[in-house]
């Protein structure tokens, strides 16, 4: 992105430093979006999640988010955990318990599009989004309240992608018939109490910081409450057509 004139002056170069960390991570889901098969529920995660961090990076190129460094090394980290797990995945290697329901039910034909995005905005909001908020804060030295502005901007995009979710994997003429099953589950989660919760968990684990032990425990307890949550939100519903190979 370029742009001409007296805006791009410096501001202009620096946001395009800031953005540049999340890159990687832009990069590495658009290979999965080549490289997940269409039936793949970690491919509808990907391809909603992906948009999000696209209006991420724009709003760090627009000077939108404020702290600009360490709101681009937020989102760098917070984006980066997704792949991660991804890549502990392929490799046979155990993931976090957030995220253990989206890989375990990946191909499951019961289990609607709409589900497996919800699953893993569930994992990477409930747990991620917190532990990213402290390494950020502690890789830069500072305390969580210097970066709650970057979060809740961060918080409004995801918000836009849950409405993403909504718009366009909930099938049928009428998503808010309260009698589909599919409609009432998705109902039941809420991204702007996951995110809330998100930040009370981030400034719990950093009021622990002095107590590793206390932290871990935490932090566990976290991850697998996260986890049943998913569990949950991926209930089968239907049975999908599964693709036949030409």
């Amino acid at each position: 992105m370029t742009q001409s004139g007296p805006a791009a002056g410096p501001a202009a170069a620096h946001g395009t430093d800031e953005a540049g960390g999340v890159d990687g991570v832009i990069a590495r889901m658009r290979a999965l979006q080549e490289e997940l098969p269409p039936h793949d529920g970690v491919a509808a995660f990907n391809r909603v999640y992906l948009a999000v961090t696209l209006s991420v990076r724009r709003s760090l190129l627009d000077g939108l988010l404020p702290r600009p460094r360490s709101a681009a090394a937020l989102a760098a980290v917070f984006a980066g955990r997704y792949p991660a797990a991804v890549d502990l995945a392929a490799a046979g290697e155990p993931v976090p318990a957030c995220w253990r329901p989206l890989f375990r039910a990946r191909h499951h034909t019961g289990v609607h599009p709409a589900q497996f995005a919800l699953a893993g905005v569930n994992a990477h909001i409930g747990y991620d989004l917190a532990l990213a908020v402290v390494d950020t804060a502690r890789a830069h030295g500072c305390e969580p309240s210097a970066l709650q502005g970057a979060f809740d901007r961060i918080g409004d995009v995801l918000v836009e992608l849950e409405e993403r979710i909504r718009e366009d994997l909930v099938p049928g003429p009428d998503p808010l018939d309260v009698a589909d099953p599919l409609t009432h589950l998705i109902a039941g989660w809420n991204m702007e109490r996951a995110r809330d919760a998100a930040w009370s968990a981030a400034r719990l684990l950093w009021s622990m910081r002095r107590l590793p032990e206390l932290a871990e425990e935490f932090t566990h307890r976290l991850d697998t409450g996260v986890g049943l949550v998913g569990r949950f939100l991926l209930t089968p519903l239907e049975r999908r057509p599964v693709a036949r190979t030409v």
